[in-house]
């Protein structure tokens, strides 16, 4: 009745993150999370509300947020405490290879008969390295698993035979590894919450726990959501693992799955009554088509909308599509990933494969049509790129400030494509069209790589193009170089311009210093890397821009007392629902049943 059925949890990168030397670099300096990549999988979140819907007790516990935040958490202490019928892992993102792994090993330590399940995209691409470990049971597989850990819940609950289950991969007693068919592919997601917010507001009380589902460190202060419009993509860029043909071969997605417009709009209601902090539109919603489009503009016109609201662009956008967002939203903002400021690299890696008259034909309209912040994004590392090219996008941002004289909208930004190659992408799968060396092709040479002691050491490619050693300088030269065109514009003050300068000249430094003590005995090296840890720890937050330069402006964090009340009751209310339909199907049960004989 009580016993929790299912708990999540979520991995940092490297699991001795708080006690080895590892200089991570810039490589999450764009991204909320710390180097720790504590951000989980928003998908967790729909797979909980699900579970609990059928009367499962499930319970998420962010270890990676937890370590960061207190550095006395006892990840073993807690595991150890717990009691589920089964764990569950994610790996979505390929830098948890590390830690998702060592968590298993701490589960099956203290639980060796407890099932151990693991999931997301980097988990189906490898589920049968990953099944091959003695410490995980189970790999679920696809991008669209509610219904499949449903069913798998219910068998170790049941102790039912697994053969049936789509979508997952497991072991017999003999360790031969099975692969049931990959057939459950929803072709569309109106069939659950995702992310399910009200399933994370419930379980703060019902576990009474606020931090174990606090998704990055500085959430609490800066509380931006994120909804997600689709699974799948109908863009097939070189490098992302999220890309068409990627989830073609990973999820066996033909096309992408979408969230119905009306039902986008619900999940924003019942946000703004939680606060009036930014929302964040994950994927271009655009590429449902004109008709899904014209819907959810018309749907958002009607509300009244106070939370700004950020969208990705995929494509480029005219005066028609910013004209009808400015009359449906009060406060928006995009970003685009714009990777080169060269049309020649971009039509090679399929990214926004047109002139950049048409780009900055996109940034006019938008910029026309009151969208309060642009954010562009550069990258090195991408293939075709020279240092040359990586570092000449900075020209080309000195270029758009002088096209829209003062215009303080435009926010820059570039990072290196790292610490890996998304498995599945066009490029990891064809590393010679595309200029790639590859250092690391399995799951467990990404393991090892992540816990070398700086990042150049960890990237797990180069290019016909750039060494990894031109792409770790390419990658602080444009930063500095960035850094100082956003002071002389008024994109930032002195004072940060001068932290960053600082942070990324002592991060240069220290990665030649960290080659040097590569040179030495093994033995050394573990020495002089301890000596080093303090040093490193001063860089690797924010090395390349400041954290504050990717945020839009709170108004307000959380909402008012009455307005509160008024959700955190109606979710009392459900969770009262939710505890009598658990006594409802615990009473009407076979497992019950047979107990009570």
């Amino acid at each position: 009745m009580f016993r929790k059925d299912l708990v999540f949890l979520h991995p940092p990168s490297v699991y001795d993150f708080r006690k080895d030397t590892i200089m991570f670099g810039p490589i999450s300096d764009v991204v909320p999370s710390s180097p720790a990549f504590e951000m989980y999988p928003v998908g967790i979140t729909s797979i909980a509300d699900t579970l609990e819907q059928s009367g499962f007790n499930v319970q998420i516990i962010n270890l990676a947020y937890q370590m960061l935040r207190n550095p006395h958490y006892d990840v073993e202490k807690v595991i150890a405490r717990l009691n589920p019928r089964m764990f569950a892992i994610d790996l979505h993102w390929l830098p948890h290879a590390h830690g998702s792994v060592e968590i298993a090993k701490i589960i099956k330590r203290y639980h060796p008969e407890t099932p151990v399940v693991f999931g997301g995209l980097s988990a189906s691409y490898y589920h049968e390295e990953l099944a091959s470990y003695p410490w995980v049971d189970f790999v679920i597989r696809g991008d669209s698993t509610e219904e499949v850990t449903r069913q798998l819940v219910i068998a170790v609950r049941k102790g039912l035979p697994v053969a049936n289950i789509p979508n997952l991969t497991w072991k017999k007693p003999n360790g031969e590894i099975v692969v049931n068919p990959l057939t459950h592919v929803p072709d569309n997601m109106d069939y659950a919450s995702i992310p399910s917010y009200s399933y994370v507001v419930r379980s703060v009380f019902k576990y009474a726990n606020l931090h174990n589902t606090v998704p990055y460190l500085e959430w609490l202060k800066y509380p931006v959501t994120g909804l997600l419009t689709s699974r799948g993509c109908t863009q097939n860029c070189s490098i992302c693992g999220g890309s068409k043909s990627a989830y073609k071969k990973i999820c066996n997605r033909d096309k992408p799955a979408f969230r119905s417009p009306r039902v986008l709009i619900e999940d924003i209601r019942f946000l703004q009554k939680l606060g009036q902090a930014p929302i964040f539109i994950l994927n271009d919603f655009r590429m449902a088509g004109p008709e899904y489009t014209e819907e959810f503009l018309s749907l958002l016109k009607k509300e009244n909308i106070k939370n700004e609201l950020v969208f990705e662009l995929f494509f480029p956008a005219g005066d028609e599509f910013f004209g009808r967002l400015a009359e449906a939203v009060p406060k928006y903002s995009i970003e685009i990933t714009l990777e080169s400021h060269l049309e020649r690299i971009r039509r090679f890696n399929g990214k926004l494969p047109v002139s950049n008259e048409i780009i900055e034909q996109t940034l006019q309209s938008a910029l026309t049509h009151k969208c309060r912040k642009i954010d562009i994004f550069f990258m090195t590392g991408i293939p075709k790129q020279s240092y040359e090219d990586a570092v000449s996008a900075v020209d080309y941002c000195r270029y758009l400030l002088e096209r829209f004289p003062g215009e303080k909208r435009l926010c820059f930004f570039i990072a290196p494509l790292g610490p890996f190659l998304d498995p599945g992408s066009p490029a990891f799968e064809n590393p010679e069209k595309f200029g790639y060396r590859q250092f690391c092709r399995t799951l467990e040479e990404h393991r090892r790589a992540l816990t070398q002691p700086s990042w150049k050491y960890i990237l797990s490619y180069e290019t016909d193009s750039m060494t990894r050693d031109e792409i770790v300088e390419a990658t602080y030269e444009s930063a500095l170089r960035l850094n100082k065109l956003k002071m002389e514009y008024g994109l930032i003050d002195r004072e940060l311009y001068a932290d960053i300068d600082l942070r990324i000249r002592m991060a240069r430094e220290i990665i030649r210093e960290i080659d040097d003590i590569m040179k030495l005995p093994a033995a050394e090296q573990k020495q002089k890397l301890k000596q080093m840890r303090l040093k490193v720890a001063a860089v690797n937050k924010a090395t390349i821009c400041g954290k504050d330069e990717l945020k839009w402006p709170v108004y307000q964090r959380f909402t008012g007392c009455f307005s509160l009340l008024k959700v955190l009751l109606g979710l009392f209310c459900k969770e009262w629902y939710l505890l009598f339909n658990r006594l409802r199907l615990t009473l009407t049960s076979d497992d019950f049943r047979v107990a009570s004989k």
